[in-house]
């Protein structure tokens, strides 16, 4: 006949410090953390890509300097309105305060007859000649 195995009085690992629950100490330390990203400016953004694409994003966001190659992508392909002033009075309809630089493109083409050539700022100039290039292939129809 087998004797049966003593049950353990106490469990292994680390000693209990805080009297509360783990689930409710792992949601207080999820909202800390969150408080802590909103204070210094970070945001989660979340969104679905295929399998693939997410991998080799994972991957990117790895390597150094990632961060800065992305705001300077976004930089590029996304415009602040605000920032330039005709396009801010092409886009008086508009509620977004950004605009894809191929709709600023057509925005500044359609409406050219509405921009004031005369007192636009220098970098909504290079903006223009930006666009331009990338986008009307070197012309602009106007």
């Amino acid at each position: 006949m087998t004797t049966p195995l003593p049950l353990a009085t106490s469990r292994r690992g680390r000693p209990k410090t805080n009297p509360a629950p783990r689930p409710e100490q792992l949601r207080v330390a999820k909202r800390s953390q969150r408080q802590r990203d909103r204070a210094a400016g970070l945001v989660l953004c979340q969104f679905k890509l295929p399998q693939a694409t997410a991998q080799r994003l994972r991957r990117a966001m790895a390597t150094p300097g990632f961060a800065d190659e992305l705001e300077r992508f976004l930089r590029e392909a996304v415009i602040e309105i605000a920032k330039f002033p005709n396009l801010r009075l092409l886009c008086w309809n508009r509620a977004t305060p950004l605009i894809h630089g191929r709709d600023a493109f057509g925005l500044y083409e359609r409406n050219w007859r509405f921009v004031d050539t005369d007192t636009m700022p220098e970098a909504e100039r290079e903006l223009i000649r930006e666009l331009v290039e990338k986008y009307g292939r070197g012309v602009l129809n106007v």
